[in-house]
C-alpha cells in the first residue's frame, strides 16, 4: 500500500483524479487538462494516488481507465500500485465523493472571484490565481446539474472579460514612430519613388514632389521581402500569447467558441486599425478623396503604398501567427478570427485603391497611381496566402478588381496627358530661346514612364493610338510605341512654339535647344532602349540641320558686306572706292553690333554646343572679315574717323564671338 498522503493533500488528489477520470474518454482533453494541473500546484510532484486504481474488466475507455496510448503518463510505481489495489465494493462511492467534492471546490474559486469581495481584481494579475482559476474553470466543463451550469457560466463570462483585458493590455505601444523605427526596418522596406529623382529637373511644380524620396526605384528593387524567421515584435508579449492560449484552450473545450471569437475579433480588429491609422491611412470616401487637394492626396497615396506592404508583410503576417498560436485547439476559430480581425483593415486599404481608381483623371496623379498597382500586384499573392476559403476568394476578387481599375486610370491618363500636350496653348515666347517649361515638363514624365515599364508594357498592350509612327517602328514595346507618341506631340508644339518668335535664327536657337534636350533626356535613360539610336541618331542631324539654319539666317547679312561685289573698280584712293569702303565697313558695324547686343543675350543651353557654335561663327565669318579689312584697310589709313570705320579688328571680333549665347543682358 502507499503510503498516506500529507495532511491537506486529499481534496486535491480527489479533484486530480476526478478530472482525469472524467477526461479519459478524451485523449487531446486529457493532455490538455493534465497540462493545466502540472503548474496547478508542487505538491503534484510528490503524489503517487493521482490516478484510481483499474479494473481488470476495465479494458475499454469506461470509468475510471485511462486509454491505451496513455498510459505511459503513469510511471512503473503507480502501475503496479493499481494492478495490486483491489477494487471493493465501495470504490464506485468513493469516486462519487472525490468528483462531487472537487467540483464544490471548482464552484467555491468560481464563486469568490464573483462575489463583491474580488472587486476589480484581474484574476490574471496573479499567476498563482490564474492557474487556481483555470483548473477550476476546466473541472467544471461537462458537470451537471443547475449550480454547475451557472458557474461554469460565470466562469466563462470571466474568462471572456479576462481575454479581452489580456489582449488590450498585452499589445504595445501603436506610436507611429515604433512602427517606423521597428517594423519599416525590419522589413526593410523601400519607398516607390523614381530613378531620376537626383537629376530630374523640377522647375514645374507637378514633379516638385517626385524626387524628395532619396530612395532606389528601380522595378526590382522597389519590393524587398522579409527575412526568413524574422518575427516583428510589437503585436502581443509572447507570454501574454501562452497565457490567452491557455483561456482559448478551457472556452474552446467548454463550446464557447462564439464568444471567444467575437471578443478576439473586436480588440484585435479595432489594434490593426489603429495601426492602419497611425501608418496614415485613414478611412475616407470616394466624394472625400475628389475633395482633396493635390499636395494633400498625394501625400495620402504615397502613405498608402508604404502601409500597403506594413500590412501584408508584417501586422497581418504577425496576426496570422499570433492567432494560429492562441487558437491551435480549432482551426475554424483560428481561421474565423482572423478573418474577422483583420477584414476591415485590408478592405480599407482596398477601399481607398478603389476611390483613387475610380477618381478624377490628371496627369499628376500617374506615377502615385503607378505605385499603387506596382505595390498591390507585387503584394496580392502574400495577401491572398493569409486567407482561407470564401474570404480568400472575397479579398482575391477584391483586389484584382481594384488592380483592373487602377490600370484603366493608367491608360486613362495617359491619354489625358497626350492630350493635354497637344492643348498647351500659352502664347509667350521664352527670352533668349531657352528651353521651353513644356519640354521639361514631357520629358520628365516621360522618362519617369520609364522606370515602370514592366507593368506599362502589359497595361498598354493593345491599346488604339491615334498616331502612325511608321513601320520602322513595328518592334517596338507598347511602353515604347507610347513613349514615341507623346515625344511625337511634343515635337509638333515645340514647332509651334518656335513660330512665336520674329527672329528666324532664334527660331532656330530655340528648336536647337528644345531638341537638345529631348536627346539627352531620352539618351542619358531607360528611354534610349525604347526609342534606339536610330532615332537619336536621326535627332541629332536635325540639331546639326539647326545649327546650319541659325548661321544662315544671322550671318549672311554680315558677309554681305564683305564682299567684293559691287565695288568700284577704280584703283590708287579713288573717292568713289572710298566711299563705298566706308558704307560698307559702316553696314558691317551696324549688323555686327546688333548681332552681338542680342545674340549674347541668348543662350544655348549645352556647353558643347554652345562652343560648336561659336567656332562655326569663327570659321565662316572671322576668314572673311580678316580677308576684306587685309584688302582695304589701306583705302582709309590716314583719312579722317579710320577709327570710326575700321572699329573692329579680327581680333576684336574673334575675341568678341567668345561672348556669343552665354545669356548675358547687355545694354542697348
Amino acid at each position: 500500500m502507499a503510503a498516506a498522503p500529507p495532511d491537506g493533500q486529499e481534496k486535491v488528489i480527489a479533484a486530480a483524479q476526478h478530472i482525469v477520470k472524467s477526461l479519459a474518454n478524451s485523449k487531446n482533453a486529457a493532455d490538455d487538462m493534465i497540462r493545466i494541473l502540472s503548474g496547478f500546484d508542487n505538491r503534484f510532484s510528490l503524489m503517487t494516488d493521482l490516478f484510481p486504481a483499474a479494473s481488470p474488466n476495465d479494458a475499454g475507455a469506461g470509468a475510471g481507465s485511462v486509454p491505451e496510448d496513455d498510459e505511459a503518463a503513469y510511471g512503473e510505481e503507480d502501475q503496479d500500485y493499481d494492478r495490486e489495489r483491489p477494487r471493493g465494493p465501495c470504490d464506485d462511492d468513493d469516486l462519487a465523493d472525490e468528483r462531487d467534492a472537487a467540483v464544490e471546490d471548482a464552484m467555491r474559486v468560481v464563486e469568490q472571484w464573483d462575489s463583491p469581495a474580488a472587486g476589480d481584481r484581474l484574476v490574471f494579475e496573479s499567476s498563482e490565481d490564474a492557474e487556481e482559476y483555470l483548473a477550476a474553470a476546466a473541472c467544471l466543463v461537462g458537470e451537471a446539474g443547475p449550480r454547475v451550469e451557472a458557474a461554469l457560466q460565470v466562469a466563462m463570462a470571466r474568462l471572456e472579460e479576462e481575454f479581452r483585458q489580456l489582449l488590450i493590455r498585452g499589445t504595445t505601444s501603436l506610436a507611429v514612430e515604433d512602427l517606423h523605427a521597428s517594423l519599416l526596418r525590419r522589413l526593410s522596406l523601400t519607398v516607390p519613388s523614381f530613378n531620376s529623382a537626383s537629376s530630374v529637373d523640377l522647375d514645374c511644380p507637378s514633379f516638385a514632389n517626385h524626387g524628395d524620396e532619396g530612395e532606389e526605384s528601380t522595378a526590382a528593387g522597389r519590393w524587398s521581402s522579409v527575412s526568413d524567421g524574422e518575427i516583428s515584435p510589437y503585436l502581443i508579449s509572447p507570454d501574454t500569447v501562452s497565457t490567452l492560449k491557455d483561456i482559448a484552450d478551457v472556452m474552446l473545450r467548454a463550446g464557447y467558441a462564439p464568444e471567444l471569437c467575437q471578443v478576439y475579433s473586436e480588440v484585435r480588429r479595432d489594434t490593426l486599425m489603429e495601426c492602419l491609422s497611425v501608418l496614415g491611412v485613414d478611412k475616407m470616401s470616394l466624394e472625400e478623396v475628389q475633395r482633396v487637394e493635390w499636395g494633400v492626396l498625394d501625400g495620402k497615396m504615397k502613405k498608402w503604398i508604404q502601409a500597403l506592404k506594413v500590412v501584408v508583410q508584417g501586422l497581418l503576417a504577425e496576426e496570422r501567427r499570433i492567432c494560429s498560436q492562441i487558437l491551435a485547439a480549432d482551426a475554424d476559430a483560428e481561421e474565423e478570427c482572423f478573418t474577422e480581425a483583420a477584414k476591415g483593415c485590408v478592405l480599407q486599404l482596398l477601399n481607398f485603391g478603389d476611390a483613387i481608381a475610380i477618381g478624377k483623371r490628371s496627369s499628376e496623379k500617374l506615377f502615385r497611381i503607378l505605385g499603387m498597382y506596382e505595390a498591390l500586384a507585387e503584394l496580392l499573392p502574400e495577401l491572398e496566402a493569409l486567407f482561407s476559403g470564401e474570404a480568400r476568394d472575397f479579398i482575391k476578387e477584391e483586389a484584382e478588381g481594384i488592380l483592373l481599375r487602377l490600370g484603366d486610370a493608367v491608360r486613362g491618363t495617359v491619354a489625358e496627358f497626350a492630350n493635354a500636350i497637344r492643348g498647351e496653348t500659352s502664347r509667350k515666347p521664352l527670352p533668349g530661346g531657352e528651353i521651353h517649361p513644356l519640354t521639361r515638363y514631357v520629358m520628365n514624365y516621360v522618362r519617369l514612364l520609364a522606370d515602370y515599364s514592366r507593368w506599362l508594357n502589359d497595361l498598354l498592350d493593345g491599346c488604339e493610338t491615334e498616331l502612325e509612327t511608321g513601320a520602322d517602328n513595328a518592334d517596338m514595346t507598347p511602353l515604347g510605341h507610347c513613349v514615341l507618341i507623346l515625344i511625337t506631340h511634343l515635337l509638333e508644339k515645340i514647332e509651334d512654339k518656335s513660330k512665336l518668335y520674329d527672329d528666324e535664327a532664334l527660331q532656330n536657337i530655340f528648336l536647337m535647344n528644345n531638341l537638345w534636350y529631348i536627346v539627352q533626356k531620352i539618351k542619358d535613360s531607360e528611354l534610349k532602349s525604347l526609342l534606339g539610336d536610330n532615332w537619336i541618331r536621326k535627332r541629332r542631324g536635325q540639331i546639326r540641320r539647326y545649327s546650319t539654319g541659325y548661321l544662315r539666317s544671322s550671318w549672311t547679312r554680315v558677309l554681305a558686306c564683305l564682299r567684293d561685289d559691287g565695288l568700284p573698280h577704280a584703283t590708287g584712293s579713288s573717292s568713289a572706292l572710298k566711299a563705298a569702303l566706308k558704307e560698307r565697313f559702316k553696314s558691317f558695324n551696324l549688323a555686327y553690333e546688333e548681332l552681338y547686343r542680342t545674340q549674347t543675350a541668348w543662350r544655348v543651353v549645352d556647353p558643347q554646343l554652345r562652343e560648336e557654335l561659336k567656332i562655326n561663327i569663327s570659321e565662316k565669318v572671322l576668314p572673311a572679315y580678316r580677308s576684306f579689312v587685309g584688302r582695304f584697310q589701306g583705302q582709309l589709313e590716314g583719312g579722317r574717323n579710320f577709327a570710326k570705320y575700321i572699329k573692329y579688328s579680327p581680333e576684336d571680333v574673334e575675341n568678341q564671338v567668345s561672348d556669343f549665347f552665354e545669356g548675358k543682358r547687355l545694354n542697348a
